[in-house]
């Protein structure tokens, strides 16, 4: 889909003020959570009896900002609710409202470009939008039913967890064989966070409304209200990580162009709920006196050092050598064979009517002028083409490495 100079400047603008909200909002959800599972692993019982006497089960001292916090939680509920009572939700939707929104900007109104891999899944942009939006529908469902039908017993968190896992693999590798893989990525964070979202919508606010009006009609409080409540946000804390990953891909080609990629997806994605086990574990056992559990921290980088090294490109090898003796290409050669490729993979994009990101390569001076850009985004990041929907060919790209190196050392880069 084409848009004027004027439109799509716009739209950047809308991108950009959307990205923006939607990251100083996730910081007060994620920061607000963090620190509310931080504060349960680290209360203790009240020493004082009137503390006790009023339903207190455990308490902080805190020093914070010059001053000193005394947080304290009660087993069930006060006997009596205070005339300003604080209620953690908009954090919540509103990350969720401007995630969505930029999801809807950026690949919903440009599914043909970013959702759509032709390679991959040749279909109408409207089967792709309908497909994403069934994923961050289908999969909140299909948690919900576990959580509701498994979660019971001694040994529901462990069957609840073994099975989100499973469904969670098998979401990603769904998602990576039906859409670009950087939509993929993004789309599977996008349905954890949007679980997320709907915990706190539709089990812990409703949950804790209840509480609250059977305090004010002095009714006696049912216990299950917290229980979903907790276990909810327990879920929540787990997912956070995964999440980030997912929405910070989109900067690296080389995790969501993967052959792979799902797999790429899962194991990083599971590596950073194991860290943010560690995390948690970490919070009781300081209060308890013990060690810290650090084969959760040592697992977590091991699978990403074992990624990583996966991940890594193949060495160049060397020449075998021959009698003949074999010369060097000359920049000159290069930037001839490097603008026959630009001319062919990227100018449709970048040139005088349609310069994307302000980016044109169709003449000489232009494409020496942009060569940095041109190798940060089609060499190392491979973010471009978009979705390779021009396929150059790794060969290409490498070609493109060799010219930049050798216009770099000649010092013929930039303007």
């Amino acid at each position: 889909m084409e848009f004027s100079p004027l439109l799509t400047y716009a739209l950047d603008w809308v991108n950009l003020l959307l990205r923006w909200a939607h990251v100083v909002v996730a910081i007060a959800w994620v920061g607000s959570s963090f620190y509310f599972v931080w504060l349960d692993n680290h209360l203790v019982p009240p020493t004082d009896p009137a503390l006790r006497d009023k339903g207190v089960g455990g308490e902080l001292w805190a020093v914070h900002g010059g001053g000193f916090y005394n947080p304290q939680k009660y087993m069930g509920a006060p006997r009596a609710l205070p005339s300003h009572l604080h209620w953690f939700y908009w954090e919540s939707y509103s990350t969720w409202l401007t995630g969505f929104a930029l999801f809807t900007v950026l690949y919903l109104f440009n599914a043909g470009t970013f959702l759509i891999d032709k390679s991959v899944m040749d279909w109408s942009p409207v089967a792709a939008i309908h497909a994403a939006l069934g994923f961050l529908v289908g999969f909140w469902l299909v948690y919900d039913v576990v959580c509701r039908t498994l979660g019971r017993g001694p040994r529901g968190d462990a069957i609840v967890g073994a099975v989100l896992l499973a469904v969670v693999v098998a979401a990603s590798w769904l998602a990576c064989q039906l859409f670009a893989g950087r939509a993929a990525f993004l789309l599977v964070g996008a349905m954890l966070a949007t679980t997320m979202s709907a915990n706190v919508f539709f089990w812990i606010i409703p949950g804790q409304r209840k509480v609250v009006a059977a305090i004010q009609a002095g009714q006696p409080v049912d216990p299950v209200h917290g229980q979903r409540g907790k276990q909810r946000s327990v879920h929540n804390t787990y997912f956070t990580l995964p999440v980030l990953f997912a929405m910070l891909s989109n900067h690296y080609g080389w995790a969501y162009s993967h052959p792979h990629n799902w797999l790429v997806l899962v194991l990083i994605m599971l590596s950073g709920a194991l860290i943010r086990q560690f995390f948690v574990a970490r919070h009781k056992t300081e209060v308890a006196g013990k060690p810290a559990p650090w084969h959760w921290a040592i697992a977590g980088v091991v699978l990403l050092l074992g990624v990583a090294v996966w991940l890594a490109p193949a060495p160049v090898s060397a020449p075998v050598a021959s009698g003949a003796v074999t010369r060097a290409p000359t920049e000159a050669e290069l930037f001839v064979q490097a603008q026959a490729i630009v001319a062919q993979r990227c100018v449709m994009c970048h040139n005088d009517q349609m310069a994307n990101k302000g980016v044109a390569l169709h003449t000489p001076d232009l494409l020496r002028k942009g060569a940095q850009q041109v190798y940060q985004q089609a060499v190392v990041l491979k973010a471009m083409p978009m979705n390779n929907a021009t396929q150059i060919t790794e060969a290409e790209r490498k070609l493109l490495g060799d010219w930049f190196r050798a216009v770099s050392q000649s010092g013929a880069v930039g303007p």
